[in-house]
């Protein structure tokens, strides 16, 4: 019997090679290159015949162009992130790690579907039809008309697809389905990209919704090739500690709605409930003000949130540690750099250390004034005014910049209680607005060094 022949593909751009190597000669990323079965070289049948067609085209002007339609989940926090909805025909592809609810989330946005009146197929190729009902069970979903295939080969769930017809189908997970027009095995970059590719065309030609779920690997990105993302409409993340009680679903890409949207869930007994004031979970509970805390106003997407930023400055001694959890490492050196330069305070012998509480991760540079306050804050062991809070972002030249729609995060921070604030000047809103901020004395400043020494004399 003759050897089967393999071929190394990368997982970022799909390129081959017939031997493993470090870099992927095609795109030059490193340690990508997975090791699968070749296809067979024998004439097959054009998978794609049916576009060989040619198609009509029309002005970009002439085109009529209407919202689509939505389609509730009866999970507010999903729904936010996917847009408003589900789509007709649209292609969803939610990720995240083994046990943090992905399989929960979905099978109770279908039971809430099917109870509104549509048709749900829930195609499962890790888990047995019992399995799924006994989970059903635990999640108090009694009398549920919810569809369910225990299923892994492509074929059998397109034939099943077209004779259900579903308005909505999960299949759980994209990883473990199968082509047999393919040689190798389930999971693998060809098939992967195969199954989804054939999955996505039958959603755009029926008007089906489907779910595909995905697996993560050790990196945290999804698993397969990088294409995957590129062929679906919407990719959810899902992200979360699965020792906390709390989920956060974010928005990669969506083109059917607004991208870094989150919605933010708490596991319980009886499976995931939307938080409606998630800045309560990120806010720490300190019956009085400690230093080195110091609260901003995050955006994810359109929403604002309240998180608690906290600084520990200890004796380092000749070699200090800088470490930041839930903020940019790098980002971290320039704030002490700018800290000493422009307003005086010297770390260089003193390890620092930055946490997001809660567990969020801030990737705007709209936390530096924050950061930077509490960093203070903790080398002085002053603690900051209570009911304060800062955003803004510091340049190198020691200059507070705007922060994007300002007037929304003090408008948030006004509805939650908060007395002082400290924006850039740009963010301060007119006399005419003052109305809608009462309760809240808001500080412009221009430069970190105003910002420290108005700090100073709030203390």
């Amino acid at each position: 019997m003759a050897k089967e022949k393999t071929v190394y593909t990368c997982s970022e751009c799909g390129g081959t090679s017939p031997k493993w190597l470090g870099k992927c000669p095609a795109c030059q990323a490193w340690n990508t290159l997975i090791e699968s079965v070749a296809e067979s070289a024998a004439p097959a049948k054009n998978r794609f015949a049916s576009l060989t067609a040619s198609a009509p085209v029309q002005a970009l002007s002439d085109i009529e162009a209407t919202d689509v339609d939505r389609t509730p989940t009866g999970q507010d926090e999903l729904d936010r992130v996917l847009g408003g909805g589900i789509v007709e025909g649209g292609v969803v592809l939610i990720g995240g790690d083994p046990g943090i609810g992905k399989s929960t989330l979905l099978l109770q946005a279908l039971d809430t579907l099917q109870r509104g009146g549509m048709n749900a197929l829930y195609v499962t190729g890790e888990e047995s039809g019992a399995q799924v009902a006994l989970r059903s069970r635990r999640l108090g979903i009694v009398g549920s008309q919810v569809k369910v295939m225990a299923e892994t080969q492509l074929e059998k769930i397109l034939a099943t697809l077209e004779s259900v017809g579903p308005n909505i189908a999960v299949i759980d997970s994209i990883q473990t389905v199968y082509s047999d027009q393919l040689t190798s095995a389930p999971g693998s970059v060809a098939q992967v990209r195969e199954c989804a590719a054939h999955l996505t065309r039958y959603a755009k030609s029926s008007g089906t919704a489907i779910v595909l779920v995905g697996h993560v690997t050790k990196e945290g990105t999804l698993a397969g090739p990088r294409v995957l993302e590129h062929m679906v409409d919407t990719v959810l993340y899902f992200e979360g500690d699965t020792h906390s009680s709390f989920r956060l679903v974010r928005a990669i890409k969506n083109r059917f709605g607004a991208v870094n949207e989150i919605g933010v869930f708490a596991m319980t007994e009886k499976g995931l409930k939307g938080v409606s004031n998630p800045s309560a979970i990120f806010l720490s509970q300190h019956s009085e003000p400690v230093p080195g805390s110091c609260v901003m106003v995050t955006l994810e997407g359109t929403r604002p949130m309240l998180v608690e930023i906290q600084a520990l400055v200890d004796s380092g001694g000749p070699s200090p540690r800088r470490l930041s959890v839930g903020l940019d490492r790098d980002r971290l050196a320039m704030h002490l750099a700018v800290l000493h330069r422009h307003a005086g305070v010297a770390c260089m012998d003193q390890d620092v250390f930055v946490n997001a509480v809660g567990g969020v991760r801030i990737t705007e540079p709209a936390a530096d004034l924050a950061v930077m306050l509490a960093i203070t804050s903790s080398l002085r062991g002053k603690p900051l005014p209570k009911g304060f809070l800062a955003f803004g972002e510091v340049g190198l030249a020691g200059e507070v910049r705007p922060a994007p729609r300002g007037q929304e995060r003090l408008k948030e921070a006004a509805k939650l209680g908060f007395s002082v604030a400290i924006v850039p000047k740009a963010n301060a809103p007119k006399k005419s607005q003052s109305k809608e901020f009462e309760g809240l004395t808001i500080h412009a400043v221009e430069r970190v060094e105003e910002a420290m020494n108005l700090v100073r004399s709030l203390q």
